[in-house]
Parts: structure tokens; sequence; C-alpha cells
């Protein structure tokens, strides 16, 4: 997914820690994604409850800025 793969790259640039869960290949982690932002699109950042659904670079930025994580 290209805008997984965009998100991956831009957190690893920024050497901000994640934990990658793959959803597709995980039905119970899909449920929780959906439960957590409503929708099951992905990516989907949850950063301490706040949660960035179905984004790219452009939405990711200004998530991470407005929380004060860079």
């Amino acid at each position: 997914m290209p805008w997984c793969d965009e998100a991956i790259d831009y957190l690893d640039q920024h050497e901000i820690f994640y934990e990658k869960i793959v959803v597709s290949n995980d039905a119970r982690a899909m449920n929780e994604m959906v439960e957590l932002s409503g929708q099951s699109k992905a990516p989907t950042l949850d950063w301490n409850g706040q949660i960035l659904a179905d984004f790219g670079e452009a939405e990711l930025e200004p998530f991470l800025k407005k929380l004060g994580v860079i």
C-alpha cells in the first residue's frame, strides 16, 4: 500500500518509533483498527489515543506537529 509505505518512510526518516501491524492478514487487528478509527482503510495511526486514519504524508506531518512529536 503506497500510503502505508509513505508513512513508514516518514516515521523512519524522523526516527519516530512505531509498531507496525499488518491488518490485511490479521482479522483481530483489523477489527481493532475499525473500532478505534471508525473505518477500515490503512494506514491508521493511534498516537496515545489520538487517531489519524486513512492518511498520507500531507496529513501525517501536521498531526505529529500538533501532538508535539516533531
